[in-house]
């Protein structure tokens, strides 16, 4: 059957007015601020302290977008006699994001939890150069970090967490039977010395003055 004269026409002055009669959502962005998933990749942030600069997050990227500098450092030993060790100290840890492409690899090879996944997407410049940020700036985006998401509660423990929790407990453990034991032994020992100490002298018993008989 051909096609009626006019029915495209017709369908598209349809779309138009059911378009038309509904209600229009605008974003007032940058008035109200977008409403982000918990997972977006904004910009990465650094947690300085549980770098260790292993160098892992510079090899696996891609785009090579990662500079890290460091130096060692002697550190002395703990007890005496013990042997000096050496460690890595950071001194740079910057990423390129004009270079970057939101991959996430570094995020995920990272051994010591490091980096992290900020919503933040704000950080436009109008230098490219500015794009560079230094562990400085990427210190100041891990404020921005949302709280990671509850756990199922049919999940299974972290082993992380499982083994913790008995090094604690058994630390627990350990410490409350220490006590036990240096409390029986103070009780022992003020027992043994009461034993030992001499017998206090008994003292005649006094008598009371009478008054003079007659």
């Amino acid at each position: 059957m051909p096609p009626i004269p006019g029915s495209g026409l017709a369908k598209g002055l349809a779309v138009t007015l059911r378009t038309m009669t509904k209600k229009t959502v605008t974003a007032q962005y940058p008035d109200v601020q977008p409403e982000l998933p918990p997972r977006t990749r904004g910009v990465i942030g650094l947690f300085e302290e549980n770098c260790t600069v292993c160098m892992l997050c510079a090899r696996e990227c891609p785009d090579w977008c990662i500079y890290i500098d460091s130096h060692k450092e002697t550190v002395p030993a703990a007890v005496e006699g013990g042997r000096e060790r050496s460690r890595n100290v950071l001194d740079r840890f910057a990423i390129d994001f004009s270079l970057c492409m939101y991959c996430g690899i570094c995020i995920e090879v990272c051994p010591f939890d490091a980096l992290f996944w900020s919503p933040e997407f704000e950080y436009a410049e109008t230098d490219i150069h500015e794009l560079t940020h230094e562990r400085d700036k990427l210190r100041e985006w891990m404020w921005t970090v949302p709280e990671p998401p509850a756990l199922d509660p049919g999940a299974e423990e972290p082993k992380e967490i499982a083994a913790a929790r008995k090094a604690a407990e058994k630390l627990a453990a350990a410490q409350e039977q220490a006590a036990q034991e240096q409390a029986a032994q103070e009780q022992a020992a003020q027992e043994q010395a009461a034993a030992q100490a001499p017998a206090a002298p008994e003292q005649p018993a006094r008598q009371e003055d009478e008054g003079p008989t007659e």
